[in-house]
């Protein structure tokens, strides 16, 4: 027999591409290993570009969840606008509440525990049923199911579902969704304010004597903090100012200053509720929040300036009387 000629060395397709990959280097049909090697590549930065940003903004994924559910919840205002109301009483004659507050806030806290067991939250309407408002450090949902519930009562068209998530105390994403304009506003920390997609920015104004201010009558009809209330306006107004407007709700109010439609928001006896989804949205929109004194803002503490600038924020805080209240994390 002949001798055996030796079988001509085999080629390791892409050997030298593939290093650092176990197992054989399959390379598809029709398919050479120079793009293989970049289809492999491309995946691999997909998944690292999709684990750093979750990394980096572990509350992205609550912040999407928020906004479904606020889209939901606002189906639901519409669709009971058209109805009768079963109103009931709260603090006062004027502090309003209806079936449909209750509905939609337990809507979103169900569906919410579900997802997120180990979360906290504070809504207005449990609250009110006796539930707690102290904010500790664990991620914290703060909930308006409607902002505006007398407008609600009237069907005067500017209402809104509030939505504040607070970790350690800070604010991380606020939306507001005014649900018979059909507007979304949402707004993450460091990544900017938006409404319906479009990128807010505040009016920028810092003369007083220039501006447009928002601000509500409140609910409270002590004869002594309607005084103060009136008298706050009347001082603001001799500066003078351009004048005053109010749409019935505290979140659509700011967030009209954060799309540089007004150039600041007071208000004193208002809640952490009403303050929490709207508050960073005027941050991140480039506005600033003070507390009525000049002081930071607290979110507890039911009163707030949140202003284009601080000149006017300041100029307003100096203007104010303080009207006395009770804060929303007191004890006793």
């Amino acid at each position: 027999m002949g001798k055996r000629r030796p079988s001509p060395p085999r080629r390791r397709v892409g050997s030298r591409l593939c290093r650092g990959v176990s197992g054989a280097c399959v390379v598809p049909p029709g398919l050479d290993a120079p793009s293989e090697r970049r289809r492999r590549l491309t995946e691999l930065s997909a998944v690292r570009l999709y684990v750093k940003e979750n990394m980096a903004d572990p509350w992205q994924e609550c912040m999407d969840y928020a906004v479904t559910l606020a889209k939901k919840a606002g189906e639901i205002i519409r669709g009971a606008l058209k109805e009768e109301k079963s109103i009931m009483i709260k603090s006062s004659p004027v502090d309003l509440v209806t079936e449909t507050d209750q509905k939609v806030e337990n809507f979103i806290i169900s569906l919410i525990k579900e997802k997120y067991p180990s979360h906290s939250f504070i809504g207005e309407e449990s609250v009110a049923a006796g539930g707690g408002s102290i904010l500790t450090d664990n991620p914290t949902w703060i909930i308006d199911p409607i902002d505006g519930t007398t407008n609600f009562v009237h069907r005067f068209p500017f209402v809104a579902v509030s939505i504040g998530f607070v970790v350690n105390k800070k604010i991380e994403f606020g939306i507001v969704y005014s649900c018979v304009e059909d507007k979304m506003y949402t707004a993450r920390k460091g990544k900017g304010a938006f409404c319906n997609g479009q990128k807010l920015k505040v009016s920028g104004q810092e003369d007083i004597t220039k501006s447009l201010l928002v601000t509500e009558l409140g609910s409270n009809r002590d004869p002594e903090t309607i005084k103060i209330v009136l008298s706050n306006m009347e001082r603001l107004l001799s500066i003078p100012i351009h004048g005053i407007r109010a749409v019935g709700t505290a979140a659509v109010n700011m967030c009209l200053v954060a799309a540089g439609g007004a150039d600041a928001y007071y208000e004193m006896g208002i809640h952490c509720w009403d303050m929490a989804g709207a508050g960073i949205i005027i941050t991140e929109a480039g506005g600033v929040l003070l507390d009525v004194s000049g002081g930071p803002f607290d979110l507890m503490s039911r009163r707030i300036i949140a202003a284009s600038s601080r000149p006017i924020a300041e100029r307003i805080a100096k203007a104010l009387q303080i009207i006395p209240l009770k804060r929303d994390d007191a004890t006793d």
